[in-house]
């Protein structure tokens, strides 16, 4: 679970290295975001030539949390970063770059992230 102000790691190559989350698009007052919803956030670190810039703003979708998730089996899936996508535009389901670093949660695909999933090295 993320809350406003969390820091993730950008897991594709579009040049962020890290991403601050301050909202989350149609969601209103709620405080906490998970695995496969969509985020509203500020790029803190970007390498120089890069196609996404220091201080832009932009559309992400979280692909991994360090809090555990429970699934509908009883299972949880946990991993040791808080990650990231970088979205190509608010209602689109395409990422902005053209690879994805790190395995994946399962429930990227099941919310309808496909380009994204099938980017993935490994998805658990």
């Amino acid at each position: 679970m993320l809350q406003l102000r969390s820091m993730l790691v950008v897991a594709d190559n579009t040049g962020a290295k890290k991403l601050q989350m301050i909202g989350m698009p149609k969601r209103g007052n709620k405080l906490k975001a998970t695995v496969g919803e969509v985020i509203t956030g500020v790029v803190k670190e970007a390498q120089p030539f890069g196609q996404v810039k220091k201080g832009e703003v932009v559309y992400a979708v979280i692909v991994r949390t360090k809090k555990e998730k429970r699934r509908e089996d009883g299972s949880y899936i946990r991993f040791d970063d808080n990650a990231c996508v970088i979205l190509a535009a608010k209602d689109v389901k395409d990422p902005k770059g053209t690879r994805i670093f790190g395995p994946l949660a399962k429930e990227i695909k099941d919310n309808g992230f496909n380009k994204i999933a099938s980017l993935a090295e490994e998805v658990y």
